[in-house]
């Protein structure tokens, strides 16, 4: 492969063995929406084939692989793979014979396929391993479930629509399964409303659900809040209730999510049992997920239950309820979020309502029926959540009675939470909700190095106050010394942070109005903690990096939530 690559690298000054000819009879043929297979004519002492590809009529040839010659004369196929859907590709061949390489053969084109261009529908539980393509748009009719046992893979490009016919329509990796959606930033994969643009509601449709077999700390069976509308029967297609506590593996693995965004989803058919934009339940450290994107979804765009496994690159607009909501010892690491938004959507009606206490991260330790030791039930809620850009939507009337806040952390969480911007955030930048949650930090306003709940270097713009005032009072009942912990509650405004984010009130149309880079002399250019220690550089491990700069883009660094991501209101 080495070799090859040298030999082509060297063009005109490369030997031409007489004996090595171009290869005859080359052909490509489209795949789908993300694949080219291409075929020719290999002949006997032939030792290998190079291929190079160039994107569009003008793009450069580059190599992009190399095909071991088959032992005798024959046809030879070869398949180019994660391809741009609807894009026009054009190959050559250079034959390997020898010592040398012949000339490239001549061009051959083609195009891809337009995502879509074929449709199916899922209305029931999948029990086997099964492909989503890109020249398919399928519709989730119902509740689909992929069953123990089985994997889904999702092709790049992949759009799937949920049924707005059939509220609640969902798809839910169940525990033992696996989900593999792995789109890239040219083709993420895409689930959003069945609705034309322009219709779309958040509630639309249900959500995607992943359910693990990793801990979390509630006794009993604990089902997927919103499952079991459709009565305690499995019927393949309905939502019959699925439980998700109880699992023993905390190394367990649902799959890969990478470059997906869902959009205009949640159900709730009762107060505080919703399904999300993504519903993480139990899930365990093989899993990973990166470039994740919720769009106007009607509950919080990720919520975890439990589990405990890496993410990053997250983005939200528009969510209804929380950015982050972990609990049930959810012990996962995140870095780089970014999250603003602007008002309340109007829901679909009979899909559920706005939360009454909308947060930018709400962290409880355990809640509910269960929690048999209360505060102190085991495993605590543990994340680490780096380099976070939250925003709110700055009005009182847009994040319930009970809401408002950058950060809730209650009912005995812990957690690191460090290198953060919280913006215009009507009730204040955090709370420390209770004396359990306070407990974690070692009851101590000042920061301590092997505590359990550490708040450091996390920046508050267009709030009110820093930390939750104790009722009929100005002064919190609990608190995290600002100065000690580099807390900072700054005069600056929002708007100055950033390179551009839309108003307080705006409407905005395009994700072209979004620029979440510090702007020029922002002062969380260097607001970050760069260096960890103790318990944070403990967690931390080498998944997370210690940055000097607050919020979840670098100054002058990549914008990496652009090209993948989308926004609209409807």
């Amino acid at each position: 492969m080495v070799a090859m690559a040298l030999v082509v690298a060297c063009g005109s000054d490369s030997v031409t063995d007489p004996g090595a000819q171009p290869v005859l009879g080359l052909a490509a043929t489209p795949k789908g929406a993300t694949s080219i297979q291409l075929s020719f004519t290999g002949s006997v002492g032939d030792a290998s084939y190079g291929v190079e590809r160039a994107t569009g009529a003008a793009g450069a040839f580059a190599s992009v692989g190399s095909i071991p010659a088959p032992a005798t004369a024959g046809t030879v196929t070869w398949t180019d793979n994660g391809l741009t859907p609807n894009t026009l590709y054009r190959y050559r061949v250079t034959t390997v014979h020898g010592s040398a390489n012949s000339a490239p053969s001549g061009e051959i084109s083609a195009t891809t396929s337009a995502p879509g261009n074929f449709s199916a529908t899922l209305n029931q539980d999948i029990a086997a391993n099964r492909t989503l393509y890109a020249d398919t748009a399928y519709t989730i009719s119902g509740f689909v479930h992929v069953l123990n046992g089985a994997t889904l893979t999702i092709e790049p490009g992949t759009i799937i629509k949920g049924d707005f016919t059939v509220l609640g329509s969902s798809l839910m990796i169940m525990r033992g399964a696996k989900i593999n959606a792995v789109g890239t930033a040219a083709a993420p994969i895409v689930f959003t409303s069945s609705r034309p643009a322009g219709q779309r509601q958040p509630g639309d449709w249900g959500g995607l659900i992943i359910v693990g077999n990793a801990p979390s700390n509630r006794s009993g069976t604990v089902n997927i809040e919103g499952s079991g509308t459709d009565g305690a029967t499995v019927v393949s297609g309905k939502n019959y209730p699925v439980q998700y506590n109880g699992g023993p593996v905390a190394t367990d693995n649902s799959g890969t999510l990478s470059y997906v965004r869902v959009e205009f989803s949640g159900f709730a058919p009762v107060q505080d049992q919703e399904f999300n934009s993504f519903t993480f339940a139990a899930i365990g450290s093989g899993t990973r997920a990166s470039y994740l994107e919720s769009l106007a979804g009607l509950d919080d765009s990720f919520e975890f239950f439990g589990g405990g496994f890496d993410l990053d690159h997250l983005v939200a607009f528009e969510t209804a309820d929380d950015v982050l909501d972990m609990s049930e010892g959810f012990s996962g690491r995140i870095q780089f979020v970014v999250a603003q938004s602007t008002s309340q959507l109007v829901p679909r009606t009979g899909a559920g309502f706005y939360s009454v206490d909308l947060e930018g991260i709400e962290n409880d330790g355990c809640n509910g029926t269960g929690c048999d030791l209360g505060h102190l039930q085991q495993p605590f809620t543990l994340p680490l959540v780096a380099n976070f850009t939250i925003i709110g939507c700055g009005q009182a009337s847009c994040v319930g009675s009970g809401g408002g806040y950058g950060m809730m952390l209650r009912r005995g969480t812990g957690g690191y939470y460090v290198n953060g911007v919280v913006a215009r955030w009507p009730s204040g930048a955090a709370s420390v909700r209770d004396a359990g949650t306070y407990t974690r930090a070692g009851s101590t306003a000042t920061p301590s190095a092997t505590a359990d709940l550490q708040v450091r270097n996390v920046f508050a713009a267009d709030v009110p106050r820093y930390f939750q005032p104790a009722a009929g009072g100005a002064t919190p009942t609990f608190e995290l010394d600002l100065s000690a912990n580099n807390l900072t509650l700054s005069a600056a405004t929002a708007a100055s942070l950033f390179s551009a984010i839309p108003a307080v009130g705006a409407t905005p149309t395009s994700i072209n109005e979004f620029d979440f880079t510090p702007a020029a002399n922002s002062p969380i250019a260097t607001a970050g903690l760069s260096t960890f220690t103790g318990a944070i550089a403990t967690k931390a491990g080498t998944f997370v990096t210690a940055t000097a700069y607050a919020g979840g883009v670098a100054p002058g660094g990549p914008k990496w939530w652009q090209g993948w991501t989308a926004y609209a209101r409807n």
